[in-house]
């Protein structure tokens, strides 16, 4: 079961912020959460990961699961869930909107890139963009999580294909190392205060992993 804590503040049995600790006092999420998850895995479904056979739904439910600990509050949870439909999938913004509300749908509609045919130079320079100058907190926290899971899956891809690993991406190593340091600049500029600065830092330290020292 998914647990919800007061967003505002760390668990007191987690004051570092681990991300790996899951709160297990406090009451349930509510079905709306467990509605988001029957939807995206139907959505998603025969959808894998970029180069490999691990089934997309995976990846929202690991940005929940991100989102979980770092306590953010369930409307959050539940668009970490479908930030991906309305780009991916055949899902539309009205059966978002009319089964989970406003607030989610543009929350996903913020997490979702405009034009998929744009190319992709031009489609991460808007996310930057978007990030850096228009995106709300709430918008920045689904962002930094869905980030960092990815930023995890490419350090597990590293470390079991080696540099044959960014052969499964439509740009070499260098536009991504320029695509994640640009972000983790953005998510340490934005997120100054609250669950946020954790999940930050743990993207940033990712990054750093991967592509070495973000330049000042």
């Amino acid at each position: 079961m998914f647990f919800l804590r007061d967003s505002r503040r760390l668990d007191s049995t987690n004051p570092s912020g681990n991300l790996n600790h899951m709160p297990q006092t406090a009451k349930a999420y509510g079905p709306r959460l467990y509605d988001a998850i029957e939807l995206a895995a139907r959505a998603h479904h025969g959808q894998v990961r970029k180069g490999t056979e691990i089934p997309y739904i995976v990846h929202p439910l690991a940005v929940a699961g991100i989102l979980i600990r770092a306590n953010c509050p369930e409307h959050l949870i539940i668009a970490g869930i479908l930030h991906d439909t309305l780009e991916d999938t055949p899902v539309r913004l009205e059966e978002i909107r009319s089964q989970f509300g406003r607030e989610v749908a543009d929350l996903v509609v913020a997490l979702s890139e405009p034009d998929k045919k744009a190319p992709w130079e031009e489609r991460k320079a808007h996310t930057i963009d978007h990030l850096e100058q228009v995106a709300t907190l709430d918008v920045l926290l689904v962002s930094v999580a869905d980030k960092l899971d990815n930023m995890r899956a490419i350090r597990d891809g590293l470390e079991s294909d080696g540099e044959d690993f960014w052969l499964r991406f439509n740009r070499p190593r260098e536009s991504q190392k320029w695509y994640y340091q640009r972000l983790a600049g953005v998510f340490q500029r934005r997120i100054s205060a609250g669950a946020g600065v954790a999940l930050a830092q743990a993207f940033k330290v990712e990054v750093v992993r991967v592509f070495g020292a973000i330049p000042a």
